[in-house]
């Protein structure tokens, strides 16, 4: 997401909303980081994206309340995630650009993590889609699903991915024996 268009950012913005909500139960930073580790937690089971930040904001929300939190509280996370859901798409500087160009000489695929339903609107209020030769969304970015998503390209080894990750989207393409080149992002999720 954030090599393509702004999404951490309003990540963050959530996580100061929701610490705010709380603060009445815990300090922002302690809220924070036990946000953090619900998410870690919550991985296995929901994945990523919004929808899954926002189950984890609820149970937080219970968690540093001792289950005390009011309806009004929990109806106003669920907000934070819904207001998250209707952001606009903003693509960064320059993208559509380095797009078009590359896919005049190059085979594009999007390889992208998280919710199906919040990824395919992203993509679709981009209007990038038509550069692509291929989309994924898949729930996780790894070696294994990395050299799938390339073997009908050519193989992993023809390919190259271009990411602001070097966890999810580098060091994976990287042991499925194609190329990863980093791009660094001010803010990056942990």
């Amino acid at each position: 997401d954030d090599t393509l268009w702004v999404n951490e950012t309003y990540f963050r913005e959530a996580e100061t909303e929701f610490c705010n909500l709380m603060s009445e139960y815990e300090t922002p930073n302690k809220t924070d980081q036990e946000l953090f580790k619900m998410e870690m937690k919550n991985l296995p089971l929901y994945g990523y994206g919004v929808k899954a930040f926002a189950l984890s904001m609820v149970e937080m929300a219970l968690e540093i309340s001792n289950h005390n939190v009011s309806q009004k509280t929990i109806h106003d996370i669920l907000n934070i995630g819904k207001n998250m859901l209707e952001k606009p798409v903003e693509l960064l500087d320059g993208v559509e650009e380095v797009l078009k160009y590359l896919s005049k000489k190059y085979r594009l695929i999007l390889a992208t993590k998280g919710d199906l339903l919040d990824q395919e609107r992203k993509l679709a209020q981009s209007g990038l889609g038509e550069l692509f030769d291929g989309i994924e969304i898949v729930s996780d970015k790894q070696q294994h699903v990395f050299a799938r998503i390339f073997e009908s390209f050519g193989g992993a080894t023809a390919g190259m991915m271009i990411g602001n990750s070097m966890k999810s989207d580098v060091l994976p393409m990287i042991d499925a024996g194609g190329f990863g080149v980093f791009v660094p992002h001010d803010l990056k999720w942990d």
